[in-house]
C-alpha cells in the first residue's frame, strides 16, 4: 500500500518560567508518515536513502543515535511492555535531513491500534550535546489517548543547560487527520519550568512545499542549531545559570 509523506508547517512557541523569563516563537518543517509503509508518495526530491535533498534515514531514529533501527525498533518497545494493543500503523513525525545534514530536538513515533486510533507516543529527545532519551508516553490501560488527556513523565535526560534535571513533564497530544497539536509542560518546582508546544496544518509533502521551505527556512536543521544557540546566548546574557553536562542516562527509554 502507497502511503503518503505529509508536511507539517509547524509553529513552535517556547515560554521559560523563573526568575529569567524568555519566549520563542518559529517556524519549522516537520514531515510525517508511515515508518513501515514499503511504498511512499512524495516529490522524488524526498527519500528514505542518502543523497536525497531532504531524506529520512532508520540509522536516524529509533534507537542509540546513529544507530537507529526505525520502527522495528518501535515494535520491540511495545512487544517488551507488553503493549498489544498497539498492532496498527506507525508514523514518525520528525525534522528530515536537509542536504545530508540531521538534528532533532524532538521526533515523535505515534502508535495506533488497528482502529487508527492514537495509543502511544514515543518522543525521541537529542541534546546539542549528542546524547538522546526517549519517552513514552500512553496510558496504563492502553486506552486511547485522547486530545485533552495529560500524560506526565519524569525528567531524566539533560536538554538545555539552562534547566535542571529535576522535575517532570506534562505531555498532550491532539493528533487530527488534518492538524497536529503538542503541548510540553515542564515544571522544575518553585516558579522554574518550561512550556513548549507544536502545532501546524497536514498537508501532502510537494515540491512547492519543499521548495517554499528551502527559501523561507534555508539550511533546514542547520537553521534549528544556530537557532538554539542563539537563545542560549540571550539567556546567558540575561544571566539564567548555566548547568554543566552530567552523564546520559544508561536506559535509552522511560
Amino acid at each position: 500500500m502507497t502511503a503518503v509523506v505529509e508536511h507539517i508547517r509547524g509553529k513552535t512557541f517556547h515560554e521559560r518560567r523563573g526568575q529569567v523569563g524568555h519566549k520563542l516563537t518559529h517556524t519549522v518543517d516537520y514531515v510525517l508518515f508511515d515508518a513501515e509503509a514499503q511504498d511512499l508518495k512524495a516529490p522524488r526530491w524526498f527519500g528514505r536513502e542518502p543523497g536525497k535533498s531532504m531524506a529520512v534515514l532508520d540509522t536516524d531514529h529509533g534507537g542509540p543515535k546513529g544507530q537507529g533501527r526505525g520502527a522495528a525498533w518501535v515494535r520491540e518497545v511495545l512487544k517488551a511492555r507488553d503493549l498489544f494493543a498497539i498492532r496498527g500503523k506507525i508514523e514518525l513525525m520528525t525534522l528530515p535531513r536537509v542536504l545530508g545534514h540531521e538534528f532533532n530536538p524532538v521526533s515523535f513515533w505515534l502508535c495506533h491500534d488497528t482502529e487508527d486510533q492514537l495509543r502511544a507516543v514515543i518522543a525521541e529527545v537529542n541534546n546539542t550535546f549528542g546524547d538522546r532519551h526517549c519517552y513514552l508516553c500512553c496510558h496504563p490501560d492502553q486506552r486511547p489517548i485522547e486530545p485533552t488527556d495529560i500524560l506526565t513523565a519524569t525528567k531524566i535526560f539533560h536538554v538545555s543547560p539552562f534547566q535542571p534535571i529535576s522535575g517532570g513533564y506534562r505531555f498532550r497530544f491532539d493528533i487530527r487527520p488534518d492538524k497536529v497539536g503538542i503541548w510540553i509542560d515542564f515544571a522544575a518546582g518553585g516558579e522554574e519550568g518550561l512550556y513548549a508546544t507544536l502545532t501546524g496544518p497536514r498537508r501532502p509533502l510537494s515540491t512547492w512545499a519543499i521548495l517554499k521551505s528551502a527559501l523561507r527556512r534555508p539550511f533546514g536543521s542547520r537553521r534549528v542549531i544556530v537557532l538554539i544557540y542563539w537563545h542560549a546566548l540571550r539567556l546567558a546574557l540575561k544571566g539564567a545559570k548555566y548547568r554543566t553536562r552530567p552523564k546520559p542516562p544508561s536506559e535509552e527509554l522511560t
